[in-house]
C-alpha cells in the first residue's frame, strides 16, 4: 500500500506542484493550505511523514510541529526561507527531523524524503517499541516517557536523544555524533546543545541526576548510555 504523506503549504502552486511530484513518485498524497487545516489532516489521515512550511495562516507551521509532536512521532520536514535560521532551530529543537530550504529541487526533496522514511523503517526494525528503567516506561514508537503509568513531559528533542541511547547501549558518542544522528547532519547549532539536553534528560531519568548511573560522560570523548544490571 502506499505510503502517505501529508504537504503543509498556503502557496497552491507549490502545494499542487509538490502533490503532483509525490504522486509520481508512488506516493499517496494529502495536502493542507494552513495550520488548523494541517491538525485536522493529519489526525484523520495519520501519514507516514509530514512536509510542514513554517510560515503558515491560521497556526503557524512551528505551532503545528509541536502539536504533532506531543501527538506522534512522525518524521516531519520543515520548509524553510533563507533567511529564517531562528525558526529551523526552533524547529528542530521542538522535533522536527530534518529541513529544506527555498527554493529547493523535487529531487532533493524527494531523496530526503526517502532518508527520512528509511530512517523510521530502521528504527522500527531495531529492536522492542517500549524499554523500562525502574519506575519508567519508554513508548519509543509512541514518543512518551511514563513514571509508573503517568505521562512525564519531557521536550522532544530530549526523547529523541534518550531514544537513541536506548538503542546504542553500551557504545560511546562523541557531540559531533550526537548532533548528526539526533538533531541532523547538518544542523548548524553548537556542540554545547548536547551538554544541556543530556542535562535535561539526566534530570528526568537518573535518581541522582548530579551523579548520573545511566547516561555516562566519557571524558574527552562524550557521552554513553549503561544499562542498569
Amino acid at each position: 500500500m502506499a505510503r502517505t504523506i501529508l504537504i503543509v503549504d498556503d502557496e497552491p502552486t507549490l502545494r499542487e506542484t509538490l502533490a503532483e511530484a509525490l504522486e509520481g513518485d508512488g506516493f499517496r498524497v494529502v495536502t493542507a493550505a494552513d495550520g488548523r487545516e494541517a491538525l485536522a489532516r493529519f489526525r484523520e489521515h495519520r501519514p507516514e511523514l509530514v512536509v510542514l512550511d513554517l510560515m503558515l495562516p491560521e497556526l503557524s507551521g512551528i505551532e503545528v510541529c509541536r502539536i504533532i509532536r506531543q501527538e506522534s512521532g512522525t518524521p516531519i520536514l520543515m520548509l524553510t526561507a533563507k533567511s529564517s535560521e531562528l525558526d529551523k532551530v526552533l524547529g528542530l529543537e521542538l522535533g522536527a527531523d530534518d529541513y529544506v530550504t527555498k527554493p529547493f529541487s523535487l529531487r532533493e526533496l524527494s531523496a530526503r524524503i526517502r532518508a527520512l522514511l528509511r530512517r523510521t523503517e530502521q528504527a522500527a526494525d531495531e529492536g522492542p517499541t517500549t524499554v523500562s528503567l525502574g519506575d519508567l516506561t519508554i513508548d519509543l514508537a509512541g514518543h512518551r516517557l511514563l513514571r509508573d503509568g503517568a505521562p512525564v513531559p519531557m521536550k522532544p528533542k530530549v526523547f529523541e536523544l534518550l531514544a537513541f541511547l536506548l538503542r546504542h547501549p553500551g557504545q560511546v558518542f562523541s557531540r559531533e555524533q550526537l548532533l548528526e544522528q539526533v538533531w541532523g547532519y547538518d544542523y548548524a547549532g553548537e556542540t554545547r546543545t548536547v551538554d544541556v539536553h543530556v542535562h535535561w534528560l539526566r534530570s528526568v531519568i537518573e535518581t541522582d541526576p548530579a551523579a548520573p548511573t545511566l547516561v555516562q560522560t566519557v571524558r574527552g570523548v562524550g557521552y554513553v548510555f549503561r544499562r542498569p544490571a
